[in-house]
């Protein structure tokens, strides 16, 4: 398999579900003080919801807050960071590693990763440019949910819309990302009053293959899951999960997993700079 090959495989949107879960992770102040709003069908409940979360979106604001992490990044070890959102990408810090904080000398190392994005900020943008345009991607896919999958089941309880969702037959997939999106089945949940996203999750029921299975064929099972909360007027994900599963050409794995867990939010200025967003993520 090709370089370009492989870097089309890896970056494909069964990893895009991952983003579409966890992107929306800006906040407002929300429409609490509403009645809950009623819909004539399942397509309007989800399409309110979606121009609530780009309403958010376009706000661009920003926070720090400790992550949690164990994945591919992190090389299977359970990361904990601090971590301040720029416009320019995120800055993070590492802290501690399987719930040990790490050493003086890899402290020392992390102070110096840090003083690069300050001296080189063109470099750091450029680095985070690939995800932030997942992220987009991302956000275009969420808005093809109405349409791409047939949403049954809606009900209401305690607050909270639940929508199940399957693949649409009649939909026909425009590309390997769509393929295997809309392989996935599963449900999310609403808030009715602010209409934003509670919790989505799917799984691939059966195998997914593109290109016949000669470019890469997802596991049934593979799955991924979110989950968000409403802190201090603000809706956060505090929780993203993922497990892909899958081959691609000559045997190669695709595989993909990860557990990110989010916590102790702090609202900042949008306009913060990556010198300021360095100084802070270095404060005791």
């Amino acid at each position: 398999m090709t370089t370009d090959a492989r870097r089309l495989l890896v970056g494909c949107s069964w990893f895009k579900w991952v983003a579409v879960a966890g992107l929306l992770v800006g906040g407002v102040p929300g429409l609490r003080a509403q009645a809950f709003q009623t819909f004539q069908t399942p397509q309007a409940l989800l399409g309110a919801m979606i121009a609530q979360e780009a309403d958010s979106a376009a706000r661009h604001e920003r926070y720090e807050y400790l992550s949690v992490e164990r994945s591919d990044r992190t090389g299977g070890h359970a990361w904990t960071e601090r971590v301040v959102e720029t416009s320019q990408g995120k800055v993070r810090l590492l802290l501690a590693e399987d719930g040990t904080p790490i050493t003086a000398e890899r402290t020392a190392q992390e102070r110096g990763r840090l003083a690069e994005i300050v001296a080189h900020p063109d470099e750091f943008a450029l680095s985070e440019e690939a995800r932030m345009t997942d992220e987009a991607h991302a956000r275009a896919m969420l808005n093809d949910l109405p349409k791409g999958f047939l949403l049954e089941n809606v009900t209401l309880t305690d607050g909270v819309w639940r929508v199940n969702f399957r693949p649409n037959p009649k939909y026909s997939p425009s590309g390997i990302e769509e393929h295997v999106l809309h392989g996935m089945s599963g449900w999310l949940s609403i808030d009715a009053k602010d209409l934003r996203l509670v919790h989505i999750e799917g799984v691939l029921p059966v195998d997914v293959s593109i290109g016949f299975g000669l470019l890469a064929t997802i596991k049934a099972g593979s799955h991924f899951s979110s989950d968000r909360q409403y802190i201090e007027g603000h809706w956060r994900t505090v929780h993203v999960m993922t497990d892909i599963r899958g081959k691609a050409a000559l045997f190669k794995s695709v595989s993909r997993s990860s557990d990110l867990t989010r916590s102790d939010f702090h609202y900042l200025d949008p306009d913060i700079t990556l010198a300021q967003a360095v100084a802070l993520v270095e404060q005791p």
